[in-house]
């Protein structure tokens, strides 16, 4: 709590510092930012909408069952599977990733999850074998895939 204070206040005093030294500058920015926030606000509510769902749907104790400690190594491998075939967008995955570790979920399985998200791309293979050819995108999702079982597993130890 006091940390959200102080970022609170230390915003409130820059924003007063910066309408005192030029206001015309602070409403611009404010405009700015008004159209940013208009241009985002489909991907946070996308994203709220997923992660409220998935929490919604999945009680603690079966995301445990599925993707915890009791599901071993066979989970990681599901969970990295399941990120080498789907296409979110990593503003929707990392919350989701969080909201699943805080519910159960082990630190490698999500890992494994997240970097095939990032590194393998199954869904877009096809369009990567007309541009790189099918050799280098095989070759390239495999040793994503693989290295994302890799980094997974050191994430497991480590963390």
């Amino acid at each position: 709590m006091a940390t959200i204070i102080a970022i609170y206040s230390l915003l409130g005093i820059s924003l007063i510092v910066s309408f005192i030294k030029s206001r015309e500058k602070t409403k611009k920015a404010f405009k700015i930012a008004g159209k940013a926030l208009m241009k985002t606000a489909p991907s946070l509510l996308t994203v709220l909408g997923i992660v409220g769902l998935t929490l919604g749907i999945l009680t603690p104790e079966t995301i445990s069952k599925l993707v915890g400690a009791e599901a071993g190594f066979t989970a990681t491998i599901m969970a990295a599977l399941l990120g080498a075939i789907t296409l979110i967008p990593s503003l929707v995955a990392f919350p989701l990733a969080g909201s699943l570790l805080r519910s159960g979920a082990t630190v490698m399985t999500i890992s494994a999850f997240v970097t095939t998200l990032v590194m393998v791309g199954i869904v877009t293979a096809p369009m990567e074998i007309k541009s790189l050819g099918k050799k280098f995108t095989l070759l390239r999702n495999g040793l994503g895939f693989l290295a994302a079982l890799l980094i997974a597993g050191i994430m497991g130890v480590l963390l």
